[in-house]
């Protein structure tokens, strides 16, 4: 593609008219949260750089993935690219997984490094994304950590994006959720006593993130998945601890370690479904070194009641990761598309095979690592409907259901956390809604009672007899 990093994809974007720069001084808060909650909601939803920011020398970059202009680009497409042929783009170069890493010296991620009196609010231009944020956050850094029982396993280093509060000069707060891969990281960790390794990597290539923020499989990696997205290796360089592979090109990486068996409150956070979720007792990350480029960058979405950023940058990854799981399985299935709210919400297009088909390909999706706890809602539609274009879902819906019929609950169910409907908290009751063309189910076959064989009585007693006589004989 075009572009190695954020630098130069930002360089594409303004080419394309997909870039604004806001030159006056802004305050950290509340312009900065206001900026990226507005650009979003512009036609072409450009990427903002703000130059000028009161009390900080560096620059803020917001809504780098909050369009569908940008994210074509991303892709390297046409930047009015329709929203259905990215899904199938992406599906394409998704099928070039993987394409290995190359690993590089002199990386420009080590042109400044500091060790000593790290004071991340000198560094960072750091802002509350919502009004009433328990504290300063990023929301849009990678976490790169390793499985410690398998310490030189690649496949299964993990490169994610967790909210993350800065909660002192050099001590952040992590959110690791259960089904989240760090979590597997930290539970092995802690049942060895030992911290966590982690480096946290700010203004990357947009693909990388694309990635970070994608559910795939626990022992496949995100830079491959990068790497074939872009159709060429992405560079990756070495931590300055804790052996992790980290961009070569990122604008700021801290480096450190989760402090083990200790959690200390984190929150509140408005979050993607646009409601503040509680506090909680959250591991504590605390930094040691950070490495950053001459001048960086510094890269922060806004989040909230959608659309927002983060709905762009989650849409079609997501989409595309379950529409390859269910299909492994069902290839029937058409396209997926699971756009809202990270996909709590889910439409399904498929062609049935016989009587009740919808159902089951709902079900599938309910059992992928990503649907199981996230998906609530999951309506099923005919080959024929795009699922992409909400005004045909709706007449699948109000012209094909039967309540009695079609719908169905499945109550007591694994459900997303952060969801402001789950009750308790990470429960839910699913909702199938089965809006294909009904399937006239097999009715050609007789249901005739079989008859007993004639004589089975007289060979039971024979083979009886058979067995009896060969114990005595012996």
């Amino acid at each position: 593609m075009a572009y190695k990093d954020l630098r130069q994809f930002l360089e594409l974007l303004e080419n394309e008219d997909q870039l604004i720069r806001i030159k006056e001084q802004v305050m950290p808060e509340p312009d900065l949260s206001a900026i990226g909650k507005a650009a979003p909601d512009m036609e072409n939803g450009p990427a903002v750089m703000v130059e000028n920011i009161k009390g900080y020398n560096n620059s803020v970059v917001l809504n780098v993935h909050g369009s569908w202009q940008n994210h074509a680009l991303m892709l390297g497409l046409p930047k009015n690219t329709p929203i259905k042929e990215q899904f199938f783009e992406l599906d394409k170069k998704w099928s070039s997984y993987p394409i290995k890493p190359v690993w590089v010296e002199n990386a420009p991620i080590k042109e400044v490094k500091i060790t000593k009196d790290i004071n991340l609010f000198d560094i960072l231009p750091l802002f509350r994304v919502n009004k009433f944020d328990g504290g300063f956050y990023l929301s849009k850094a990678l976490t790169v950590s390793r499985d410690p029982e398998f310490p030189d396993d690649f496949q299964k280093q993990n490169v994610g994006t967790y909210r993350l509060q800065v909660k002192g000069k050099d001590l952040l707060g992590i959110q690791p959720l259960p089904f989240h891969d760090i979590a597997i990281h930290l539970k092995k960790a802690e049942e060895r006593n030992e911290p966590l390794p982690v480096a946290i990597c700010i203004g990357n290539d947009p693909i990388i993130n694309l990635m970070a923020s994608t559910p795939i499989e626990y022992a496949q990696s995100e830079y491959e998945f990068a790497g074939a997205l872009k159709g060429e290796p992405i560079e990756l360089t070495k931590s300055e601890h804790g052996n992790l592979d980290i961009p070569a090109r990122s604008e700021i990486v801290l480096e450190g370690y989760i402090l083990p068996r200790s959690r200390k409150v984190e929150g509140p956070f408005g979050e993607f479904p646009g409601s503040y979720s509680g506090a909680r007792l959250q591991p504590e990350i605390k930094i040691h070194t950070v490495t950053y480029r001459s001048n960086p960058i510094f890269e922060n979405l806004y989040i909230g009641k959608p659309w927002t950023e983060v709905d762009y940058l989650v849409a079609l990854n997501t989409s595309l990761s379950l529409y390859k799981q269910v299909k492994r399985d069902f290839p029937e299935v058409v396209a997926i598309n699971a756009m809202y709210t990270h996909g709590i919400g889910v439409i399904i297009s498929t062609k049935s095979r016989f009587g009740g088909y919808g159902k089951a390909v709902a079900m599938r999706l309910l059992s992928t690592p990503h649907g199981m706890p996230y998906s609530k809602i999951v309506i099923v539609v005919d080959e024929t409907v795009d699922p992409f274009n909400l005004e045909q879902v709706m007449w699948a819906i109000t012209t094909r259901v039967r309540a009695d019929k079609d719908v169905v609950l499945i109550p007591n169910a694994p459900g997303m956390l952060l969801d402001p409907s789950s009750e308790p908290p990470g429960m839910h009751t699913k909702l199938i809604i089965d809006a294909t063309t009904p399937v006239a189910p097999d009715t050609s076959r007789d249901i005739n009672m079989l008859d007993v064989p004639e004589k089975s009585d007289y060979w039971f007693e024979y083979l009886k007899n058979l067995i009896k006589n060969s114990k005595e004989n012996k």
